[in-house]
């Protein structure tokens, strides 16, 4: 059936209404089915991090889970971090170095990497270091005891999943991660020495002596604010995922990928924020 709206255009019509607006009624009834998930997922991981955060201050205190988790997350990734901090301001320093060549102040090699280092490049690519190698392993390993049901055990037992599972996981970020931060900027910034004044002919005492001048307590406060910030997103969104897992391998397997790729956007995007911020 067809409906001639003007001499030369017919519209599909059926049982009275036309397939255009059949189109655009089902895609906007897609689109609000879609918002309402969406809200209702955000609700629920905002309802979950206010939990985690209150059970923080709340006795009895788990020390032994708390001590594991600083140890898995912190101990075990500073092979890593010491690997991506040393490079990283290996690269950082070749690069500024030849730049700042072309206007004739090398000398400012010193703070230039220093500055990169503390207030943008160290807590973002630590945090999305330890995402790697800590988080997706922490969204795994509650994924599982989901999925086995002994997160449903700890329940039936009047035990509460929340402060054996998640809190002990999100006080040791807290520290871990800006510690693995200091540990990063400290080696990037001795890879850049390395580099400036081994390789590439600068003084010593110019590259420190310059950092000295330019990097002041703020900056230094600026990056821990956001490896602070950086481990409680990134183990708030970690232990929402295994916490809320699918059914089966397949679930946890989608739900760490779900985990990693999530938090490494988020982090970029929350950087972003922080940096507007204290510009």
């Amino acid at each position: 059936m067809t409906r001639r709206v003007f001499p030369f255009i017919l519209i599909p019509m059926e049982n009275g209404i036309s397939l255009w607006h059949r189109t655009v009624a089902e895609w906007l009834r897609g689109a609000g089915s879609w918002a309402l998930s969406t809200l209702k997922t955000l609700g629920r991981m905002y309802i979950f991090l206010l939990y985690s955060l209150a059970y923080v201050f709340v006795p009895p205190f788990k020390y032994r889970i708390f001590l594991r988790q600083i140890q898995f997350i912190g101990t075990k990734s500073m092979v890593v971090i010491f690997l991506m901090g040393s490079f990283t301001g290996m690269v950082l320093a070749l690069q500024i170095f030849h730049t700042l060549r072309k206007v004739g102040s090398e000398a400012m090699l010193g703070p230039a990497v220093a500055l990169t280092l503390i207030r943008e490049l160290g807590p973002v690519l630590s945090a999305l270091t330890i995402t790697g190698r800590a988080g997706s392993a922490l969204t795994a390993e509650i994924g599982i005891m989901r999925i086995t049901e002994q997160i449903d055990a700890l329940t039936s037992m009047a035990l509460n999943p929340m402060r054996y599972l998640v809190v002990p996981k999100i006080v040791a970020a807290m520290i871990t991660f800006p510690l693995l931060t200091a540990m990063f900027d400290f080696i990037g910034i001795w890879g850049g020495y390395l580099v400036g004044v081994k390789l590439l002919g600068l003084s010593s005492g110019t590259y420190f002596s310059q950092m000295k001048q330019f990097v002041d307590m703020r900056d230094i406060l600026i990056g821990f604010y956001k490896s602070f910030s950086f481990g409680v997103l990134v183990l708030w969104i970690c232990c929402y995922k295994g916490f809320y897992t699918g059914y089966g391998a397949e679930g946890v397997s989608k739900s760490t990928t779900e985990a990693v790729v999530m938090s490494s956007v988020l982090i970029l995007i929350w950087d972003y924020f922080l940096g507007t911020l204290f510009i």
